[in-house]
């Protein structure tokens, strides 16, 4: 599938049951784009989803897909504060650091993400203090 914000091919993964309620939406199958890092439902998930597309600096095994749901809910914090929380404990327990992959993605010259990155990852930082 491709990004209907930018164009770009996405990586499309199924949502684990573990995640479903903390994902935006109640979609099953969601796809990330590694350009602007939306996230956006679709119909099929690729078997072994190619996270390493979206850079260098994000997680790949267990941490990849609350990573992901993550940057899908980024997009309104108050919204999906709880959600956002819950999720980040999960990226630290699979072996990730989120704000270090919020970081390196902000500076990362082939994202263009459809958020402030640095400003969410100060907002993100201050609620978990």
């Amino acid at each position: 599938m491709d990004c209907p914000d930018c164009g770009e091919e996405t990586v499309a993964f199924a949502v684990p049951e573990e995640y479903r309620e903390l994902a935006p939406g109640d979609d099953e199958v969601l796809a990330l784009c590694p350009t602007c890092l939306g996230l956006h439902p679709t119909a099929d998930a690729d078997p072994e989803p190619d996270f390493a597309r979206v850079g260098d600096a994000f997680p790949t095994g267990a941490a990849a897909i609350p990573m992901a749901l993550v940057l899908g809910s980024l997009d309104s914090l108050a919204l999906h504060r709880s959600a956002i929380e819950t999720l980040l404990e999960r990226v630290e327990r699979a072996g990730a650091d989120p704000l270090l992959v919020l970081d390196r993605l902000a500076a990362d010259p082939g994202v263009d993400a459809r958020v402030d990155l640095d400003g969410r990852r100060r907002q993100v930082s201050q609620f978990r203090a």
